[in-house]
């Protein structure tokens, strides 16, 4: 058999198929190869502009995708989750009505952007270079909103390896797109270029890939239906937009489009494998929790063998991501981008954060509580409005980080886990056990790449790539012997995955 025969032969039995248990490890599988080549290529695309563009160009950028990201949140009707919620499987009745209601979204915000870009760029951030970016940039979510509705049926149904395909191809046209134009022209066009090559991309694509044909027709039974769920997620985006871009929005109107830039890129590669992972479980496991939601052992089984393998990987991520921040902005942005550095060393944390909390959002959709994730938005939103302007005035954009990297380890992540161990009736006990283990085996291994990379003779790319596999072997290492000397059953999880994979 050929390689490429070996290859095919693998997707096919990748295709996710069998109970939920391995429909949701086959799909996890596809979703976490999809972030990675996604990842890759949009972090590829931000470190080629970060060479060639400057933190300059890409603060404005900033100051327009920010904008772009407050009227997506300030409109969302969470209709997709809505259609993911419901226990038919088959939901083409409310497709049609779906899709109308994404394409007046998609008109609606294009105009909004069009009218408030001289508003936003000319006056609140004092930046008229930033107007016409704006309003180039609302032209992505008209397009989108006339994506075939029918991709539902990707998350649906767990079909995670037609999601690779859609989403992935918008990533290459992105970066081949961006790239292709930053080489010829390096301005803060050359992103804005590449996101709209990815939505045109999507669009094509989302046709191809499902055979549903929407129809112009409207409901009005199945829009109420479809709005009265998605009430509670309007809230929670509006309040996801504050607490997780407010402070981008704060830095570039209280400092400058440079240190917007500066936060901006160590927030996205700082908490990069946090966002991945993140992706993956609130994807892959609001369906499958869906699917669990009249089975409260099951239930709480999955959320702790969930909880258990986020913990495994965040903690070593995070730890690591701050030992070796200096070398990894030397050798992927340049000597411009070093005042970033303890910005970025300090967010890993809050990657590492948030990679915890999402554990929890999943269950509480499953369980059609979403309001818990608003009402408690609403706290975090007010905790950093508290602090946010002192400690920024104070100590800048690494004052703007501990600010929501702090509010996060104290209350919102312990409160997050006290009602999901309510919810669930899992003591809180077993909860932050899931921790201990993946923190005892971190911190040597942090300690020891900060060690090394301070006394390494080598210059910051050889340092990155002899750091990252020694701390890799170093955490493995303490994972197996912690394992060994202990009743940590963590390996038992990854077999349970390598026999669901292999089925």
């Amino acid at each position: 058999m050929s390689p490429l025969d070996r290859l095919l032969a693998l997707i096919r039995r990748m295709k996710p198929g069998g109970g939920t248990a391995e429909r949701t490890v086959k799909s996890a599988a596809w979703l976490m190869s999809q972030n990675v080549v996604g990842r890759a290529l949009q972090l590829g695309l931000l470190a080629v502009l970060a060479r060639l563009v400057g933190p300059a160009e890409l603060g404005l950028v900033g100051i327009a995708m920010l904008t772009l990201s407050a009227t997506q949140n300030f409109t969302t009707i969470g209709l997709n989750k809505a259609l993911i919620q419901k226990a038919e499987e088959n939901v083409d009745s409310h497709l049609n009505t779906t899709w109308m209601l994404e394409i007046g979204r998609g008109i609606l915000i294009a105009a909004i952007l069009f009218a408030i870009a001289p508003f936003v760029g000319g006056w609140f951030f004092e930046e008229p270079r930033a107007v016409r970016l704006i309003q180039a940039i609302g032209l992505s979510p008209l397009l989108l909103g006339f994506r075939n509705p029918g991709i539902v049926y990707f998350q649906k149904n767990l079909d995670f390896h037609k999601q690779f395909a859609y989403k992935i191809g918008g990533d290459t046209a992105q970066f081949v797109a961006g790239v292709g134009y930053a080489l010829i022209e390096p301005t803060a066009w050359a992103f804005v270029v590449g996101f709209l090559a990815a939505d045109v991309t999507k669009l094509v694509v989302s046709y191809a890939m499902h055979d549903y044909r929407p129809f112009p027709s409207f409901d009005l039974d199945v829009a109420k239906e479809l709005v009265d769920y998605g009430k509670w997620l309007t809230g929670s985006s509006i309040l996801y937009f504050l607490y997780s871009q407010g402070d981008d929005a704060f830095v570039g109107w209280l400092l400058t489009p440079t240190a917007l830039a500066y936060y901006q890129y160590t927030y996205r590669f700082s908490n990069a494998p946090a966002t991945e992972l993140s992706q993956v479980l609130t994807s892959v496991m609001f369906p499958a929790y869906s699917k669990l939601q009249s089975d409260a052992e099951e239930l709480r089984s999955a959320f702790s063998k969930t909880l258990r393998f986020t913990a495994l990987v965040s903690f070593p991520a995070a730890i690591g991501i701050a030992a070796i921040a200096p070398d990894f902005v030397m050798t992927v942005f340049g000597e411009d981008w070093m005042p970033a550095v303890p910005a970025m060393q300090v967010l890993a944390f809050y990657g590492l954060m948030r990679a915890l909390a999402k554990t929890v959002g999943p269950v509480w959709h499953a369980l059609g509580r979403p309001d818990l994730i608003t009402k408690l938005s609403a706290l975090r939103v007010a905790l950093i409005a508290v602090f946010i302007y002192p400690m920024t005035n104070a100590f800048g954009i690494v004052g703007t980080a501990l600010t929501v990297t702090g509010i996060f380890v104290f209350p919102m992540l312990p409160l997050d886990m006290y009602i999901m161990s309510d919810m669930i009736d899992m003591p809180m006990r077993e909860i932050y056990y899931e921790f201990v283990y993946p923190l005892v085996a971190s911190v040597p291994m942090g300690v020891a790449v900060w060690y090394l990379a301070g006394v390494s003779p080598f210059g910051s790319l050889v340092n990155l790539v002899l750091l990252i596999p020694t701390g890799a072997v170093i955490y493995g290492a303490l994972v197996l012997a912690l394992e060994f000397a202990t009743k940590w059953t963590v390996t038992d999880n990854f077999e349970m995955i390598f026999r669901k994979l292999a089925s």
